[in-house]
């Protein structure tokens, strides 16, 4: 049942609104700071109201505006989107009290702008969580990448200014590939409008639709970063570390993969992709990214670096499990998203508390960084071990149901490809916690960790991705959710 509500209008704009009350305060920075603090709980509180709607089994929708026949601005906000938003607004509360830290500590320049352009983002992040159809997400996708851009040079460094430049030609260009196939879809189908099946089965030949599907997985797969779209992603690493984890675990690549599990879901539907034969495929394509995403990550030096190969190889696991169209697989690769969330955004905030406070970037600079900062490594450990797929942490669990969806689609080669993943992810994290803990120091010197509002955020993360991996089907749970989209779309139970 679909329910009107204000709410999702309201979930978007409220960021939008403390963006600007931030620049109204830009001169009295303890109120500024307060603002995106107040700001990040209500808006988590907006969304957290919908969940007991959700997991009835209704859909809240709001229409802003109907701009042609069949495309209204409008919100609609079903598990999927819940989902994504429900992420994006409680990581958003803990990335502002570590923000506030990380800047203060660094004594950082334009932070009012940081401050104002972060609440920006998080409101199209938002917009695109609830978006009810594709002309409305585009919208806020295109303000998300115009957003990103000052965080992205926040240095305002020839090296900087340099990275923004790439990563605006990038996801640009993706931007028009995707507004590209957004036109086609609508000369054809004669709506955008989400469907739990997929609105495109008999709307045009086999080969347009398989055209207009690689479309879509260009136009998203920029900022999903699948190879070769993916260098815009290790270069924007100049960027200052909240900005990297917002990058990372929650705005621009998350937007990507969620891009490209509603087009596979929302836009063709089951059984159309399995139809066309584009799911397999698909899973095949994205397997290359896993396997040397993971193998560029073993030989970079510098932290942000190797967390961001990481990235790019952990996203392709989402696509993965959505391609393979098995119950399993949807599953896993959506809990994936969470769980990756959850992991890396704790490895960045642990690297950005490292160079707070021993300013150092490069792995080979951090031995014996454990003895120092024994509760950041400790968090950064935890978190290690779920990027490997190592239980209790949560990343064991969205890695077992990737391994049975694999299992169900008969696809015993990807099932070879995740295990190698996982073995490769091994090799290029535990090497920095092996320098961390065993190598001795250059010289000695006193433990001292980060500010609290630094080192309180990459706690909570790492202990939530303990609890995420140790009681996953909670109630109110990711899970619970994650299993509400798979009966949407296929009418199944997990």
């Amino acid at each position: 049942m679909d329910i009107i509500s204000i709410k999702p209008l309201l979930a978007v704009s409220v960021s939008l609104v403390s963006s600007m009350l931030i620049l109204v305060f830009r001169r009295h920075k303890n109120i500024r700071e307060s603002w995106t603090i107040l700001a990040s709980f209500i808006k988590f509180l907006i969304v957290a109201s919908m969940i007991p709607a959700i997991l009835r089994g209704d859909t809240i929708v709001y229409t802003v505006i109907s701009i042609l026949p069949e495309i209204p601005f409008k919100f609609r906000v079903d598990a999927f989107g819940l989902f994504f938003g429900l992420l994006a607004s409680f990581l958003w509360i803990l990335t502002s009290f570590y923000s506030i830290g990380y800047m203060r500590s660094l004594k950082e320049h334009s932070q009012t702008r940081y401050f104002a352009c972060f609440a920006v983002a998080l409101s199209a992040t938002m917009g695109i969580a609830f978006a009810a159809n594709l002309l409305t997400l585009f919208v806020f996708y295109e303000i998300l990448t115009i957003s990103v851009y000052p965080l992205v040079i926040h240095k305002e460094t020839p090296e900087a200014r340099s990275a923004g430049i790439k990563y605006l030609v990038y996801t640009l260009s993706g931007g028009v590939v995707l507004l590209f196939a957004i036109i086609i879809s609508y000369s054809f189908a004669g709506t955008l409008t989400f469907s739990d099946h997929g609105f495109l089965a008999g709307c045009a030949s086999r080969e347009i639709l398989q055209m207009l599907f690689i479309l879509f997985i260009i136009g998203f797969g920029v900022k999903s970063a699948i190879m070769p779209l993916h260098s815009w992603l290790p270069t924007a690493m100049i960027a200052p570390t909240p900005v990297s984890a917002l990058l990372h675990a929650v705005a621009v690549v998350k937007a990507g993969v969620f891009g490209v599990v509603r087009v596979i879901y929302f836009v063709f539907g089951v059984d159309l992709v399995s139809e066309l034969g584009l799911g397999i495929p698909l899973a095949y394509f994205v397997s290359f990214t896993i396997i040397l995403a993971s193998m560029f990550a073993l030989v970079q030096d510098n932290l942000k670096r190797r967390l961001a190969y990481s990235t790019i190889s952990q996203l392709s696991y989402i696509i993965l499990g959505a391609s393979l169209l098995t119950p399993h697989g949807l599953i896993g690769g959506i809990l994936h998203i969470v769980n990756h969330a959850f992991m890396k955004i704790t490895l960045f905030f642990c690297a950005g508390a490292i160079y707070v406070v021993t300013r150092k970037e490069n792995i080979s600079e951090m031995n014996g960084i454990g003895r120092r900062m024994p509760i950041t490594m400790l968090m950064f450990f935890i978190a290690v071990l779920g990027m490997c797929g190592f239980p209790p942490v949560c990343g064991f669990i969205s890695k077992w149901y990737l391994l049975l969806g694999s299992v169900e689609a008969d696809q015993l080669p990807i099932v070879v490809i995740l295990l190698t993943s996982s073995l490769l992810n091994v090799a290029y994290f535990f090497p920095i916690v092996f320098v961390a803990f065993f190598k001795k120091p250059e010289k000695e010197s006193e433990s001292k960790e980060a500010p609290i509002f630094i080192l309180l955020p990459l706690t909570l993360t790492a202990i939530i991705s303990l609890i995420l991996g140790i009681w996953p089907d909670a109630p109110y749970s990711f899970f619970q959710i994650a299993n509400i989209v798979f009966q949407n779309v296929t009418g199944g139970v997990i």
